[in-house]
């Protein structure tokens, strides 16, 4: 599973098939209904490069895309969520986090052994309770994120919901970059034993991530530096 997702992170075009071939080749005998199986499991298919919650519950709203051609160019002003799988060295967890897409900041983050949305709303709970409200809150249309419990939550701060649309991974592509950091530069590096290992080693990854990792997209400087620093222009001009 753990290979799976590796390939997943460089191929999130290959669904069962390929991926099959591609652990054949690798000497791996597996065949494609087992493929499948495991990809279902870890929640992942072909071109999403996100666990496969794209596909609300019934009943559930859904909500129109508000970020096409809007240019986002100050902290607090979009949000995004998402959920990852994180391997262990035996089991897995899924990790979400609420990132600030000017900035790139982590603000919050949670992991969980289940795919319910408890650990989404707690994310976003604390994310609203230490850095005030966006106005657009952006997400997949994945049963978690269409759910009464979340969408009450930011419709309950006045904040504006976004959905990407079906398929439209690249939508959230600045928290498709942070899941590909997480796991190249912390997860794969180490074999969590417990749960507890695993949100303290992710934890102190993105403590690095925010203050001292530089983003070529941000002209090399910190996500801590890019929200913080223009937080008091924000202010001013108000």
């Amino acid at each position: 599973m753990r290979r799976i997702d590796e390939l997943h992170l460089d191929y999130p075009f290959a669904g069962s098939r390929m991926v099959q071939g591609l652990l054949i080749a690798e000497g791996y005998h597996v065949g494609r209904l087992h493929v499948r199986t495991l990809m279902r499991k870890m929640g992942i298919e072909a071109i999403y490069r996100r666990p496969n919650t794209s596909k609300p519950a019934p009943g559930h709203k859904i909500y129109p895309y508000l970020l096409k051609n809007v240019a986002v160019t100050r902290p607090n002003q979009a949000w995004a969520i998402d959920i990852t799988y994180v391997p262990m060295a035996r089991g897995f967890v899924y990790l979400c986090a609420v990132v600030d897409w000017f900035s790139r900041r982590v603000l919050s983050w949670r992991l969980s052994i289940t795919l319910e949305t408890a650990f989404c709303v707690e994310a976003v709970e604390e994310a609203l309770a230490r850095y005030g409200k966006p106005e657009i809150f952006n997400s997949d249309q994945g049963s978690q994120f269409t759910s009464i419990d979340f969408t009450g939550v930011l419709k309950g701060a006045e904040i504006k919901i976004s959905m990407d649309g079906k398929g439209a991974w690249r939508d959230n592509i600045f928290v498709e970059r942070l899941w590909r950091s997480v796991k190249y530069e912390e997860v794969y590096l180490h074999a969590y034993k417990t749960v507890a290992e695993a949100r303290a080693g992710i934890g102190r990854y993105l403590i690095f991530y925010n203050s001292r990792r530089p983003h070529s997209s941000l002209d090399w400087r910190t996500p801590d530096q890019a929200y913080f620093n223009a937080l008091p222009a924000i202010s001013e001009a108000a």
